[in-house]
């Protein structure tokens, strides 16, 4: 059998049977983590959420703002340990009686990795409406073809698993800044947002790009951070386009090389694209 592959935070090797042309052969693959984190608040349960192990106190801070509107700010300290379960990340805040958790705000089922709802207990804690986001810049379309070719060059789980979702953070000429893998797609949107929020990052200052569906909640988290556009390679849902609408964040979908489609407030993207059937001048 091959060497070991090279593993690391968020990918693992198994052995595996590789059969080409009804030609068995024993290899050694590079799997994607998943892995259990209790989210605590000062020592309290809030929720268990599937995720990948790195980048885990980006993920504290986005999803405490995302999903608790707790802003770095009140953040103390995140401490995190390995249990035999998985991973804890107890979020410790400034002032802990404001942040106490209750019996209805904590989330009683695990939250798996492709949902961000699995455990809300109340239907205003699904579909939530976010304020409206800042103007933000203009771009040019180029700009998503240039962070869509650059982030396919900075995803190395992803490259080593074919299993794992990023975001990435651009500013307004297509430069990509940051960028956080997951294998949940909403995991890796918090952990962007809570890596922008550690470095004093503003969300108005450019775009966030995602390789997934847009769904609401991506909308929601988008929103909630103040991120004007969102951009994804795949498409949005009706309710994703629905939020987007009314909390004035553009919506971009199907991101390709010359292509992309627009759900909604296109203003945010400079020059004018023919109508089809129209010459060019």
């Amino acid at each position: 059998m091959a060497a070991d592959p090279v593993a690391g935070a968020g990918v693992a090797s198994r052995a595996v049977l590789q059969v080409r042309a009804g030609v068995a052969d024993p290899k050694l693959d590079l799997l994607a983590e998943e892995v259990p984190v209790g989210v605590y608040y000062d020592g309290v349960p809030f929720a268990v959420m599937m995720a990948s192990p790195g980048d885990l106190v980006d993920f504290a801070h986005g999803f405490s703002l995302t999903e608790r509107g707790i802003s770095s700010g009140d953040i103390a300290a995140v401490e995190m340990r390995e249990v035999l379960e998985g991973m804890v990340l107890d979020i410790r805040t400034t002032d802990p009686a404001a942040a106490i958790v209750s019996s209805d705000q904590a989330r009683l089922m695990p939250g798996r990795s492709g949902c961000g709802i699995c455990g809300n207990r109340l239907l205003e804690d699904v579909v939530r409406q976010p304020v409206a986001v800042g103007k933000g810049g203009v771009l040019a379309a180029q700009a998503l073809e240039l962070a869509l070719a650059a982030l396919q060059e900075r995803q190395p789980l992803n490259a080593a698993t074919g299993a794992i979702h990023a975001a990435a953070w651009c500013d307004v000429d297509g430069t990509v800044l940051q960028v956080r893998e997951d294998v949940g797609r909403h995991n890796a949107l918090d952990k962007l947002i809570g890596a922008m929020l550690r470095a004093g990052i503003a969300p108005t200052t450019g775009f966030a790009l995602v390789t997934s569906r847009a769904s609401y909640e991506m909308v929601t988290k988008a929103a909630i951070a103040g991120i004007p556009l969102l951009a994804a390679i795949s498409a949005p849902t009706a309710l994703a386009v629905d939020l987007a609408q009314s909390c004035g964040l553009t919506l971009v979908g199907f991101v390709r090389p010359g292509r992309h489609v627009v759900y909604s407030h296109p203003w945010r993207l400079r020059g004018r694209a023919r109508q089809a059937g129209e010459h060019a001048s």
